[in-house]
């Protein structure tokens, strides 16, 4: 299953989200990041019932960018 990413800097370390399943981990680099979400997923899928999976699940989620006016 191909699943959404979003990592971004916080502090020293990163933070890494799937908004699919709302599901978030951190390491101290991007790759670290992203496998340790990695692995909270794949946890997530062995442990959780299927319903909860379903119920969870977002099917469309959409990442973009938008330019906005400050002050």
């Amino acid at each position: 299953m191909k699943l959404t990413a979003i990592i971004e800097r916080e502090g020293d370390g990163y933070v890494s989200l799937c908004p699919e399943l709302d599901i978030a981990s951190q390491g101290d680099s991007v790759e670290h990041a992203r496998d340790n979400l990695r692995e909270a997923l794949e946890l997530f899928s062995e442990t959780a019932s299927p319903e909860e999976i379903k119920q969870r699940l977002h099917d469309e989620v959409f990442v973009t960018q938008l330019e906005v006016a400050i002050g």
